[in-house]
């Protein structure tokens, strides 16, 4: 087994400020950069905290920015980065730091509570539910989300604008929109729920100006921009904007 020692730079402090600390870390092959977090725990920084929890990339938990890229430290092998190259680990930089690389996501909580969920058709039982493959496949993407919030830190109207989290779902949740909307059972229509609207007008869909950051540090690789934002951005604007959906939308409340 090949060792050589590694310089990191690792930031520790808590809700009231901090600093990088530079330790140096034997490292080993085939490691993983939280093996080198749990190393330093072990021999030199008793008290750093970290939060984790599978180790095997479908948690979620360690979510961190490594290098200045939001990275899951479990998925991030140590053989990406150059022996002498000095490895900067810090927390994610869109959510208040609780301390050292553990910060607060609940922001992300509210959010989710904020998107209404499933609608259910009338009149039938669970198990009855009938889709085509096509559909099932379509949602199933969305579906692969492990909720790290990677997608979150990086989208830069949250990240950088501390004053649009109060109107904006970000990434992640615009997906469970867009998700939802395309769902041929979810009958959120008959209740007079319209997922597209409220996309637009409460979760903060125009915000959203297509850069794909969120798509580039999804550690899922699911297309979020793609194959979530731009077709929602282009329902939505459909049914706000097309002449005929409006006459169509017209009609249709005057013969209600």
């Amino acid at each position: 087994m090949t060792t050589y020692d590694a310089h990191f730079r690792v930031w520790r402090g808590d809700s009231d400020g901090g600093d990088l600390k530079d330790f140096t870390v034997a490292v080993h092959d085939g490691e993983v950069v939280l093996d080198i977090v749990h190393r330093l725990q072990a021999t030199q920084t008793p008290d750093l905290a970290v939060r984790w929890n599978c180790k095997a990339g479908k948690c979620g938990s360690c979510s961190a920015e490594i290098n200045g890229r939001p990275r899951l430290l479990c998925m991030t092998r140590m053989s990406v980065f150059a022996r002498d190259e000095t490895v900067t680990i810090t927390p994610l930089r869109a959510f208040p730091v609780i301390r050292d690389l553990v910060t607060d996501v609940s922001f992300n909580y509210a959010k989710a509570r904020e998107i209404p969920s499933f609608v259910p058709p009338a009149g039938l039982e669970p198990g009855e539910y009938r889709m085509k493959q096509e559909d099932v496949a379509r949602s199933q993407e969305f579906r692969k989300c492990i909720e790290c919030f990677l997608c979150q830190d990086t989208c830069h109207v949250v990240r950088d604008h501390e004053e649009n989290k109060n109107a904006f779902a970000g990434p992640r949740f615009l997906m469970r929109v867009a998700e939802l909307d395309m769902h041929p059972l979810d009958a959120a229509e008959e209740t007079g729920l319209d997922r597209k609207r409220t996309a637009q007008d409460e979760h903060g869909l125009g915000y959203c100006n297509i850069t794909k950051c969120c798509t580039e540090v999804c550690p899922e690789q699911i297309r979020i921009t793609d194959n979530a934002l731009i077709p929602l951005k282009e329902r939505a604007v459909d049914r706000k904007y097309d002449p005929l959906v409006w006459l169509g939308n017209k009609i249709g409340r005057r013969k209600g």
